[in-house]
Formats: structure tokens, sequence, C-alpha cells
């Protein structure tokens, strides 16, 4: 019997439930990747937009201690937080004795660099493109050297004693910040 007959025999309860079961497996295949909700780190590039205070508002880039200099309330720690949180945390701050109803916006503008070494052609610092995987991530770099092994790939992920090690297969998401590491081949 085929699979076309034997879907075609089914009642409409387990047409949806085979569905499910369909997508399911879909989800946990190897190359499926769960969104990240993004956070903000040194070297990201931020607008800030402070609603009728254009003097406020304009671009700030996340300092090496992941903070933004901003006018009137000074360093604010950004590291780690969603934009929506640093807009929250930025709002507060100007609430406390600057403005009365701040309407506070924040957004990514530049995404800070992932950087790539090992058995590539071209090892380095490179610009984070939204949607890149290590296939995109070796490709930026030159490709892999005639040494470099496809099948043993790391990413390190993090910020120094936060940083964590992932292996990864060529379908793996690669983050801003990310260090991808390509091993040598032994033949």
């Amino acid at each position: 019997m085929t699979l076309k007959n034997q879907i075609s025999g089914l009642s409409p309860h387990q047409h949806l439930f085979a569905l499910f079961i369909f997508i399911l497996t879909l989800m946990s295949a190897p190359g499926a990747q769960a969104q990240t909700i993004y956070v903000m780190d040194s070297g990201d590039t931020v607008r800030v937009t402070v609603f009728g205070e254009p003097d406020l508002s304009g671009e700030f880039k996340v300092d090496a201690m992941g903070r933004l200099n901003l006018a009137l309330i000074g360093p604010i720690e950004v590291r780690n937080l969603t934009p929506d949180q640093a807009r929250q945390k930025i709002h507060d701050a100007y609430l406390d004795g600057y403005l009365r109803h701040p309407d506070i916006a924040v957004e990514i503008i530049a995404f800070r660099p992932f950087f790539i070494m090992g058995e590539v052609n071209q090892p380095g610092s490179y610009d984070y493109v939204p949607g890149m995987n290590v296939l995109n991530a070796i490709a930026v770099g030159g490709g892999l050297t005639y040494r470099g092994d496809e099948d043993d790939i790391e990413i390190l992920r993090g910020h120094d004693a936060s940083r964590v090690v992932i292996p990864a297969t060529l379908a793996t998401i690669v983050m801003p910040g990310d260090i991808v590491r390509v091993a040598e081949r032994y033949f």
C-alpha cells in the first residue's frame, strides 16, 4: 500500500494528527534551530530615539563594558539585555528626574561582528548577517583549506567567563559575536 493510499483512508481527525506528527518531526530534525532572543553586547550599534527630544536621540555603540553612554543619564548597562529591556531601563532612567513622560525606542542598526578561525582560507572578523549559518560563515572566510574538517566545527558563544562551546554542523545558526572554529582534518 502506498503512502498516498494510506493517507487518503484517514479520517479528518487522523489527518490533523498525522500533520501534527509530521511538523513535530520536522522541528526535531538535526538541522532545525530554535529562534534565539537577541541580547546586546559590546560592538553592537543601537539607535535610541527619545521622541520629542532630538538632542537626546542618536546612534550609539555599546562600549567594551557593555554600556551605552547617553545624554543626561550617562552610561547605562545594556549587556545581555534585549532591545525592549534596554528601552525600559532607559525609560526609567530618564523618568527619574529628567523627563516627565519619556517615550523611548531602541533598535539594533548594526550587529557586532562574528569571528572565524582555524582551517579557513581567510580567518578573521566579519560583519554579521541575520540568518547566517556555519556554511555561510565558512564561505565568507574564503572556504575551507585543504585540511579543513567540515565534520569538526565548534562555535564559542557568550562573553568571557560565560562562554560556552557548541558542537556545530554546516547548518548551525551563527549569532553576532560568535567565534566559529574549524578544526584540522587528520588523514
